[in-house]
């Protein structure tokens, strides 16, 4: 796991710029650094040793030393990949994943990425044929931005990177502020900073002559089958779990799990070979908000170790700018911050963990994808009749029932925009003062939604799901949050072998009116407590709601939601009255309020501070310094 960056053009003084750009990923990378220069096109990398320790630094060269690569990311394949390429001639110097996308690239060109199996970002330099071929892995594991500055084409694994670049002109996207109010993660291909784009999950760039062609070279298209036997396809998921976890443990040092209280880290846990597992939990231990007691007794009932933090209310509060400056863009899910303690905790030990994210978009594990079946029945009357009774409910108090008759007249591709819907449309454009577009959520994911017309609904929301929240919220969190303590984090169930298997699940194997990912849910129970397996799905549970009725924390929340940064975006009227209404216990409105609230954290880290220090900064100087 490592940090890369760089830039295609000339550049004056390029071997400083490049410095620059790569000492502000150098918490992705503590253990050694190296960079490409030709004049033309100079790349960098940051490296966090996890394969061949010894050999694997980079920029890493073919034979001719023509072509060079900077990657972040583990292939899990690249043995098999090495021995076939070996028997077509090719003459390998070390035993990395590294020097094998060289020679892929050699032999296959862009068709090697059909090979791979694992999570990438890379960018590879022909400096013969000035080409530069960059790509992405399938389900966007890693990150990859890019710009376009005075004519220079400028990469990273992070956005922090690209501001160093001489010329760069740091603007708040305003676009992606009215679909983030919505969605709570950064939506749009364009980041949060005007010109700063993503590379979507599954394509890869090529760069030749000034001119960039962005293709698409995998989709996550669900494709299951109308009916199978459930034994077998049971069986089926226990061999397909074991191999990708076993997949997932080859490292050089030594690997652990992060664990929850769900059955998604709870089944990787009884799978991996290694003994350690790192647990985060808030308030006391019998809490809702705790995993602790959960994770404790699972281990030992596997006889595996749990190490564990409780995280106290001011310290959530205290990182939360930390964790918007290594996030790069706001992102409003809560559980991002439990995410960076637990990380914290789990590298203060080792340099790679097991997560288990994924599960529930490939098997069909979250609770709204029980919608289509609880609508099913209402969704037979007649849609005019649905959608005059929506208008009525619309108006009425917010009542048992109401929201599933307004949900009941909408179509999915109406009502599903992934698992979050803050603000709606009316709300968010009463909310903002700045330039809107007016495009709705919908709008948003139409083209995507176009795609999946023939599968049913489940099927649907899960494709929806892969292709926005996964790589939004779920991936990015992951990524940032682990590479924030100088840690790489794995996904055994986000894995190319693992989809070909549960892209074909018949739809009531994933989810049916008893339960969610249920074929999934039923293999788990041979590894696990029961009790377990059939846990409902929480998520990361934190208490924001109850710590923003508090005075510390309602005062401290209100002071930046009418500072005069709120006031440049915002109609804060409308944002204090949704901070009374929710201490109050007139309504929940603790995650819309928390939206608003972590973007203008984000803008104070990036836009109304100098030089911000995350707090863990002097942790990552002594962890390079110790490399």
């Amino acid at each position: 796991m490592c940090g890369i960056c760089g830039f295609i053009g000339e550049v004056k003084d390029s071997k400083t710029v490049l410095k620059k750009m790569m000492d502000k990923i150098a918490h992705r990378g503590p253990d050694d650094e190296g960079m490409y220069v030709d004049g033309y096109a100079a790349i960098g990398h940051r490296r966090l040793s996890i394969i061949d320790l010894s050999h694997g630094a980079q920029p890493m060269y073919n034979e001719t030393g023509e072509i060079a690569i900077v990657f972040n990311g583990e292939i899990y394949n690249h043995l098999d990949i090495r021995k076939e390429l070996i028997e077509k001639g090719h003459v390998f110097s070390n035993e990395s994943d590294t020097e094998c996308l060289i020679h892929a690239y050699e032999e296959y060109g862009t068709e090697m990425l059909a090979k791979l199996r694992g999570m990438f970002s890379f960018v590879l330099w022909d400096s013969k044929n000035k080409t530069m071929f960059g790509a992405r892995d399938h389900f966007g594991i890693k990150p990859f931005y890019y710009s376009q500055v005075n004519g220079t084409f400028v990469f990273a694994s992070e956005i922090k990177a690209i501001l160093e670049f001489p010329g760069f002109e740091k603007k708040v996207n305003i676009a992606a502020l009215e679909q983030y109010l919505s969605f709570q993660y950064s939506v749009l291909p364009e980041s949060f900073f005007q010109g700063v784009y993503k590379l979507p999950a599954g394509h890869y760039m090529i760069l030749k002559d000034g001119k960039l062609e962005i293709e698409r070279y995998f989709d996550p298209m669900m494709e299951p089958q109308e009916s199978g036997d459930l034994e077998q396809t049971v069986s089926e998921i226990e061999e397909v779990v074991h191999d990708t976890v076993d997949a997932h443990m080859i490292a050089d040092v030594e690997v652990g799990s992060l664990l929850s209280s769900g059955v998604d880290s709870s089944y990787v846990v009884s799978e991996f070979p290694g003994e350690k597992t790192f647990t985060v939990g808030f308030l006391d231990k019998q809490s809702k908000y705790n995993e602790i007691r959960y994770a404790e007794g699972l281990v030992e009932e596997l006889k595996k170790k749990n190490f564990s933090k409780n995280i106290d209310s001011d310290e959530y509060f205290d990182s939360i700018a930390t964790v918007m400056y290594y996030m790069d863009e706001p992102l409003a899910d809560p559980s991002c911050i439990a995410l960076y303690f637990v990380d914290q905790l789990a590298a203060e030990q080792i340099k790679v963990v097991l997560s288990g994210e994924g599960a529930d978009e490939f098997f069909g594990g979250y609770n709204i994808y029980h919608e289509p079946l609880s609508l099913k029945g209402y969704q037979k009357i007649p849609k005019c009749i649905r959608k005059g009774l929506a208008k009525i409910a619309a108006i009425m108090p917010d009542v048992k029932g109401r929201d599933f008759i307004i949900r009941g007249s909408k179509s999915v591709e109406e009502r599903f925009i992934g698992n979050a819907n803050m603000f709606s449309v009316k709300d968010r454009e009463k909310l903002l003062k700045t330039e809107l577009t007016h495009m709705s959520p919908q709008e948003v994911v139409s083209t995507t939604y176009a795609k999946v017309k023939h599968l049913n609904d489940i099927a649907k929301m899960q494709y929806i799901d892969t292709n926005f929240w996964l790589q939004g919220d779920i991936l990015l969190k992951a990524d940032k949050m682990s590479m924030a303590h100088c840690l790489e984090s794995r996904v055994p169930f986000l894995d190319v072998e693992v989809f070909k298997y549960a892209k074909t699940l018949p739809i009531e194997f994933r989810c049916n009116e008893e339960a969610t990912k249920r074929a999934f849910r039923i293999a788990a129970k041979r590894h696990i407590p029961e009790k377990t397996a059939n846990k409902k799905k929480l998520g990361f549970p934190v208490p924001i709601r109850v710590w923003l009725k508090e005075d510390k924390y309602y005062n401290k929340v209100m002071k930046t939601l009418t500072s005069d940064a709120a006031k440049q975006f915002f109609n804060t009227d409308i944002l204090v009255k949704l901070m009374e209404q929710h201490r109050a216990g007139k309504a929940d409105n603790s995650r819309r309020i928390w939206t608003v609230y972590v973007f203008l954290v984000w803008y104070h880290v990036y836009f109304e501070t100098e030089d911000f220090k995350p707090i863990n900064s002097e942790w990552i100087k002594n962890r390079i310094k110790t490399a």
